[in-house]
């Protein structure tokens, strides 16, 4: 996976990177075809805002999230980010075969 982070109005210190790098590479536990993720780490005012784009082998997903904590909005992206691709997981199983083995075990029985 690789990872391209961007900060608008906000210096990328070391610390900060490993938090993004560490928290995104939770991401590839669930789906392991996640290619490339763009991060943008944005401060406006007294909100600081996160937000991703992640390219999966099939799709795109793009989540954000706003706190007052850097940190805090980092960890609300990543939650989003992990929803997305576990919907996303789902929709790529074939449901409909499971169900036409159910239906042929019970009409044999």
């Amino acid at each position: 996976m690789q990872l391209t982070l961007t900060g608008h109005h906000i210096d990328i210190t070391p610390a900060l990177r490993d938090f993004v790098e560490n928290k995104l590479g939770r991401l590839e536990r669930h789906f392991d075809n996640v290619t490339d993720i763009h991060c943008i780490l944005t401060v406006e005012k007294l909100l600081h805002k996160a937000e991703a784009t992640a390219h999966l082998a099939g799709g795109t997903i793009h989540a954000d999230a706003t706190s007052e904590d850097m940190y805090a909005a980092i960890d609300g992206l990543v939650d989003k980010l992990d929803r997305q691709i576990k919907k996303f997981k789902e929709k790529l199983t074939d449901h409909h075969a499971r169900e036409a083995t159910k239906t042929k075990l019970r009409s044999t029985s």
